[in-house]
């Protein structure tokens, strides 16, 4: 800006005020759409996680003779049981993997109560129960 021209002007309160405005309208509308977005795809991921760890959990079967038992847990999918020769892994590459994405690990139950395996997830709270993010998400 150039202070000896008196033509070139800023913007005034009133305009910047109305800007902010407008911005936080469309905060208060788009920010609650975008954050439930993203509860139901953590929850669709734990879905489709609690799969793929069945999946593999098949493999295991299939090259063991068995499920890992409830001591041995999903870490026997990808680190071999001390006591089995037959142990043909990984079975999933990445440990990470073994873990909802609320951080924590899902949970593993043989046998199961509702199969021959049960894999588990208690959702973003982390107890049994609730709805939206909180939602239970297992294999059965």
């Amino acid at each position: 800006m150039n202070k000896n021209n008196p033509n070139e002007r800023g913007f005034t309160l009133i305009e910047l005020l109305v800007v902010l405005a407008v911005l936080g309208l469309l905060a208060a509308i788009v920010g609650p759409q975008v954050i439930k977005y993203l509860g139901s795809s953590r929850t669709q991921t734990a879905q489709i996680q609690t799969k793929n760890i069945a999946a593999a959990l098949e493999l295991f079967k299939l090259d063991a003779g068995r499920y890992p038992s409830g001591t041995e847990g999903l870490t026997a999918l990808v680190k071999a049981p001390t006591n089995d020769p037959n142990w043909n892994g990984p079975y999933i590459a990445d440990p990470a993997a073994l873990n909802d994405p609320w951080g924590k690990p899902y949970l593993y139950k043989s046998p199961g109560d509702h199969g021959e395996v049960d894999i588990y997830s208690f959702g973003s709270d982390g107890a049994a129960g609730g709805t939206g993010e909180a939602k239970d998400v297992s294999n059965w």
